[in-house]
This record gives structure tokens, C-alpha cells and sequence, in this order.
């Protein structure tokens, strides 16, 4: 199933990755179609930037210094203000269980590094797609 990259024109999302060369990736290929992208380089700063602009959506790394994905997703999950922002994990921990662990943890599903810039929109797209919380806040949206 292809899902249009318009439906995300206009979203606000956050990317919250520590490696400059992930987050511009990331940040260039949604650009493309007009997200309104913020960004932070460590779960510090993207916790900061979820309370205080309410994302769409959260795409983060987990193993960042200052304060990890995980540290971050426990936080925003625990905040009345933050909690129903759905978080997809963004991570080179691809073993067996990093995915299930994620999921437990609060994130709504989960994107291996390395990045395919070829193939991240739909990528991503298939993912907000499959999930259904997610899902229904672009269909709500654009319908």
C-alpha cells in the first residue's frame, strides 16, 4: 500500500536524534513535503520542545547522551500534557526484542537506522499508517 506524502503537509513533527548527520537526513526529506519540523539533539531538549509546541508526532533516537529515547519516552508518557503524542523510535538497535522493548516502553512503533532516504517517507508513512492512534489523527485531519 503507497500512502500519499501529502497527508503530511503542514504537520508539525519533532526529530529528536543526537548524530547531526541523521537529523538532516531526516529534516531534508521532510521538508519536502512541508512538515514543520522541529528539532532536538538530546531527549533534554526534545522533551522541552514536545511540552512546549505539542507536536504531531515525535520520531527519536534512543541512545543519546544527556538524557536518552528511553528517559524521554518514560517522561512524555507520564505527563498529562504530553502523553497521547505518539513517538516513533529511530534507532541502529536492531536486535532481536529492541522493537517489542520499545513498544513496552511507550513508543508507538519503531524505524532502523541506517536511514534509506529513497524509501524513509513511505517508510514512515506505513508505519503512522499501521498504528492506529496515529492513523486516525491525519485521517481526522484531512477528512
Amino acid at each position: 500500500m503507497t500512502v500519499d506524502g501529502n497527508v503530511l503537509q503542514g504537520q508539525q513533527i519533532l526529530v529528536v536524534d543526537d548524530e547531526p548527520d541523521n537529523l538532516e537526513v531526516v529534516v531534508v526529506l521532510l521538508q519536502m513535503y512541508d512538515v514543520d519540523v522541529l528539532i532536538g539533539s538530546n531527549g533534554q531538549e526534545g522533551l522541552e520542545l514536545a511540552r512546549e509546541f505539542q507536536p504531531r508526532f515525535v520520531i527519536s533516537d534512543l541512545s543519546m547522551p544527556v538524557m536518552s529515547g528511553w528517559e524521554m519516552i518514560h517522561i512524555l508518557k507520564n505527563d498529562p500534557k504530553t502523553k497521547d503524542i505518539p513517538v516513533i523510535a529511530l534507532t541502529a538497535h536492531a536486535m532481536t526484542g529492541d522493537k517489542q522493548r520499545a513498544l513496552a516502553a511507550g513508543f508507538h512503533n519503531y524505524l532502523s537506522k541506517p536511514l534509506q532516504p529513497a524509501t524513509f517517507i513511505q517508510d514512515f508513512l506505513q508505519l503512522v499508517m499501521n498504528t492506529p492512534a496515529m492513523a486516525e489523527l491525519l485521517s481526522s485531519e484531512k477528512g
